[in-house]
């Protein structure tokens, strides 16, 4: 799927490199445990959903090879059809992130205004909350609409919908589930490094889904539609 958003976090092997005795604030301790309690639920809740996940993105590409299959039939690979593979990525990613709204939403709440002393690890945090933020926000692409307008054009040029979209969700996409360890590492108590395993577990699970059902979905709406990325 072009880049393929990976979050694959060896937290067992950095947590036991952290230093024993790293010091623990109040509010560092406070926001550590709010956090990892967070994404544990977002990453259990994202993995609950593949099932339904896997129904979306069946029915996304069947509804996309309804409308218009064949489209760009021997059409060129060029800038203009990249940014339309990637247009096509985005509206794959959103199908299969909005069957999550309410445990992304609880995310957010939850993880938005976290501080910790370290401004390194509060700036990632809040960069990826933000993210998520963007991608709630977007609405999907007519994948259909501007593939026909670029045909149309001669294959020259890209609606302004399809500039807009891929200029918002490219730099925003994320996979499901952040968890910097050797940031969060000298904040991390004893009794969180199980929940921290468990987590990294689920992100793994997320993103082979990605790298399996994510790519399949992609490249069968690719050549049904007959784009090149």
């Amino acid at each position: 799927m072009g880049k393929v958003a990976v979050v694959l976090c060896a937290s067992a092997l950095a947590l036991a490199c952290a230093p024993a005795s790293a010091p623990a604030s109040s509010p560092n301790a406070a926001s550590t445990q709010t956090y990892i309690q967070a994404n544990y639920a977002l990453v259990r809740a994202g993995t609950a959903l593949l099932p339904t996940v896997t129904v979306v993105l069946r029915n996304t590409r069947a509804r996309i090879e309804r409308e218009c299959a064949n489209a760009a039939l021997n059409s060129p690979q060029n800038p203009e059809s990249t940014e339309l593979s990637n247009e096509i990525i985005g509206a794959i990613v959103l199908a299969a992130y909005r069957t999550g709204i309410p445990a992304g939403n609880a995310y957010i709440r939850a993880a938005g205004g976290l501080r910790w002393s370290n401004p390194r690890l509060t700036s990632t945090i809040s960069s990826y909350v933000g993210k998520l933020k963007v991608l709630r926000a977007l609405a999907p692409p007519n994948v259909c609409a501007d593939v026909r307008a670029w045909v149309s054009s001669g294959y020259r040029t890209l609606t302004q919908s399809t500039v807009r979209f891929d200029q918002l969700f490219m730099p925003n996409w994320v996979a499901i589930g952040e968890l910097p360890t050797q940031l969060l590492a000298p904040y991390v108590r004893a009794n969180q490094r199980s929940l921290l395993r468990r987590s990294t577990q689920l992100e793994s699970q997320l993103t082979e889904f990605e790298a399996n059902d994510g790519v399949n979905t992609w490249d069968t709406i690719m050549d049904a539609l007959g784009v090149s990325p």
